[in-house]
């Protein structure tokens, strides 16, 4: 009898049979709620909206509390903007009614996108986590959050209270699920399955980079760093209102804040006068070296500085500012890589240069960007419409406020742009987003398109559609008796080969957990 041979069985990493379990039960919600009809997404949209936005000072409180950054009033009008605010802004849009076009004798079918795995980031967690998941509802599509670790505990807590609402409104068991303990192999198991549909991922450029690399439809965001031209003739009173309360809104978290300040000569010095007024203090130039050095040690950005108080960053620098100074302006004069405030600063620290020309102006905030922000964002101040259309043309961005701040100007909730929390910097950006993500870059449609020619005739679609509100409540998602998710044992189980892309996933993951750890050994 010849010897009998086994193959070596492998057991799992820790978390994989659970992010298989997520996006199996996500994969289930997402099929079912495919066949809702408008009223009943119009239902679960209202009621998963209102449980944040009761909630919303609730939530800003503890995301100050857990992660130390920012303002709780701004974050709780930032929850309230991408929650309730969202649904306002998008009220009456249908995205999942058929469209009819008796012209071109097209009909155009809603098809959702499926399962949507959402990566948030820490600087704006509540927020981002309530506007990802109404897009995800408004498109009838399942949604699993893997929220940054930390901020994990408030992310929780308001994607449950969303869950629970959108359920007992009539959504599938599952629709809305959390990542509760992040880990290396689970986030690499929701990334990587073939039933996730699209990663939107909201993040530092690591993220977004493993998102991209995951082999699934992903949709990434770049780094901000908002260069903003003031001319001889802006309203100098405005602009440093729009500015000053824009760069201390949320203590600088939003990546829309202004970076650097670009004043025509003539102008300057009022300006700073201005800024002064409004609560601002100017670096005198030992200040601004100091400030520099706590900010940029080494010339890599602090992260024990995001979100927090300019008093506080002028005290660890060792200078004396009032109590209710709201940002630090740093005056320098070269935008080189090398002046370390000319890069992103998500902190209230403002840097400033002058000028002679607003031509010249164009040039310095041409390269700013050319530094760190591509395709993000850039703002004026100015009356000339010369100005401003050149301006907005030379720099290599895709949204220019004009006459607003641009923290939530850029953003849509101060100007006419859609309200997002996730801005696509296009080509320049390294991004597969080119606008403010919108509910409808979650939806495909499928398009009935009939022969040009006259002689043939479409019949009436006029009161069709597909989609029936389901009868009776919902059947939770079925379960085994022996069913343990919550708790998983990591039975034996025949491993797949790992491919090399995989492979170079779970190590690209890995060193964003490890700069994420190193970030909060300093703190």
């Amino acid at each position: 009898m010849s010897e009998m041979t086994f193959e070596p069985l492998m057991v799992e990493p820790a978390g994989v049979p659970r992010g298989r379990a997520m996006v199996e039960r996500a994969d289930w919600a997402a099929r079912a709620y495919a066949k809702y009809d408008i009223a009943t997404v119009n239902r679960i949209v209202d009621a998963a909206a209102a449980a944040l936005a009761n909630r919303a000072t609730e939530f800003a409180r503890d995301a100050v509390a857990e992660t130390g950054f920012g303002v709780v009033d701004h974050k709780t009008l930032k929850n309230i903007a991408c929650s309730t605010g969202i649904v306002e802004n998008y009220r009456g849009q249908d995205f999942v009614t058929p469209e009819i076009d008796e012209v071109n004798k097209i009909v155009a079918i809603p098809r959702p996108a499926g399962v949507i795995l959402a990566l948030t980031p820490s600087t704006n967690p509540v927020a981002t986590v309530s506007f990802k998941i109404i897009l995800a509802l408004m498109t009838r599509n399942a949604i699993i959050i893997s929220p940054h670790p930390m901020a994990k505990r408030v992310c929780v807590a308001a994607a449950k209270a969303m869950a629970d609402a959108a359920v007992s409104a009539g959504a599938p068991d599952g629709i809305i699920q959390i990542v509760e303990d992040p880990s290396i192999p689970l986030i690499n198991a929701l990334m990587t399955d073939e039933r996730t549909d699209v990663i939107v991922a909201t993040g530092g450029s690591p993220v977004v980079r493993s998102a991209y690399r995951s082999g699934n439809p992903a949709f990434g965001v770049g780094p901000g760093n908002v260069p903003v031209l003031v001319d001889a003739t802006a309203d100098l009173a405005k602009t440093a209102t729009r500015i000053i309360e824009s760069k201390a809104f949320d203590n600088s978290i939003l990546c829309t804040n202004e970076s650097v300040v670009i004043a025509e000569e003539v102008i300057a010095d009022k300006l700073l006068m201005a800024f002064a007024r409004e609560g601002a203090y100017v670096l005198k130039d030992e200040e601004r070296d100091a400030v520099r050095n706590i900010v940029f040690p080494d010339g890599h950005f602090n992260t024990k500085m995001v979100g927090k108080d300019a008093s506080w960053i002028a005290e660890q620098a060792g200078i004396k500012v009032p109590v209710k100074t709201k940002v630090l302006v740093a005056p320098f004069d070269l935008a080189v890589p090398e002046e370390p405030l000319a890069h992103e600063k998500l902190c209230p620290v403002l840097g400033f240069i002058r000028v002679p020309t607003a031509s010249r102006g164009i040039d310095i905030a041409r390269a700013i960007l050319r530094i760190a922000g591509a395709g993000h964002s850039a703002a004026i101040h100015s009356a000339n419409p010369d100005l401003i259309m050149r301006f907005s043309a030379a720099v290599q961005v895709l949204r220019v406020s004009v006459n607003v701040g641009n923290s939530l100007g850029a953003s849509g909730i101060q100007t006419n742009l859609p309200p997002t929390m996730t801005i696509g910097t296009g080509f320049a950006g390294r991004s597969s987003l080119g606008e403010n993500l919108q509910p409808k870059h979650l939806v495909n449609y499928t398009r009935l398109a009939y022969n040009s020619d006259v002689r043939e005739v479409m019949p009436s679609f006029a009161g069709l559609n597909p989609w029936t509100n389901p009868t009776g409540p919902v059947p939770s998602y079925p379960r085994a008796s022996n069913d343990r998710i919550q708790d998983p044992v990591h039975a034996p189980i025949q491993r797949e080969p790992i491919s090399q892309d995989v492979a170079e996933l779970r190590d690209e993951i890995r060193k964003l957990i490890v700069e994420e750890l190193h970030a909060l050994i300093k703190n």
